[in-house]
């Protein structure tokens, strides 16, 4: 596997490793309920936030089968932290990855999550040489699908009442995109 030089830039975006001063930010949408409504994990609190934000900060490279690679999304005009987006590595013989991504309410709508997952799909197709991403959410999640369809990922699946969240059974969507799907692109 190849190494992976951090930070990585877009036009608009640094994404780079958490930071221990990242949890205020950090928990401004993770503690948010409407973040968490689609998320399997609920809001969370002070004490969650560290947490997950530890184990954020140890993910940090794609080398093993398992390893996730998990960025903070910094707006590169105000040096503001307003997302995250993650790739995992899902396996090596299969050369799979999964993409995900979450975002600050107040940025939605302006493309960030897509300039910032298009440039992990860079990673995972031309630099990692990986054959399949792809990309899982709530059915219930417009947003979420809206981009994975925007980013060029085709639906495979749509699960029904597959998987009990918080309590609730929701459907589940699964998108994915192949190699030779991405080199194709325009």
């Amino acid at each position: 596997m190849v190494m992976l030089e951090l930070p990585f830039r877009t036009e608009r975006l640094e994404l780079r490793p958490f930071e221990v001063n990242d949890l205020d930010a950090y928990l401004a949408y993770r503690s948010r309920e409407d973040v968490a409504r689609y998320l399997l994990q609920p809001p969370l609190d002070r004490a969650g936030g560290a947490a997950a934000l530890q184990k954020a900060m140890a993910a940090k490279t794609l080398t093993h089968e398992g390893d996730h690679l998990d960025l903070a999304m910094v707006r590169l005009d105000t040096g503001e932290l307003i997302g995250d987006v993650l790739l995992m590595y899902r396996s090596i013989e299969h050369r799979m990855a999964e993409l995900g991504f979450s975002l600050h309410p107040d940025h939605h709508g302006q493309g960030f999550a897509r300039e910032a997952s298009e440039r992990l799909l860079q990673i995972a197709f031309d630099d990692l040489g990986l054959h399949r991403v792809t990309g899982r959410c709530d059915a219930r999640n417009d947003a979420s699908s809206g981009l994975l369809r925007r980013l060029g990922l085709r639906q495979e699946a749509h699960f029904v009442r597959n998987e009990l969240v918080k309590g609730e059974w929701v459907d589940e969507l699964v998108f994915a995109l192949l190699e030779d799907e991405w080199e194709g692109r325009t």
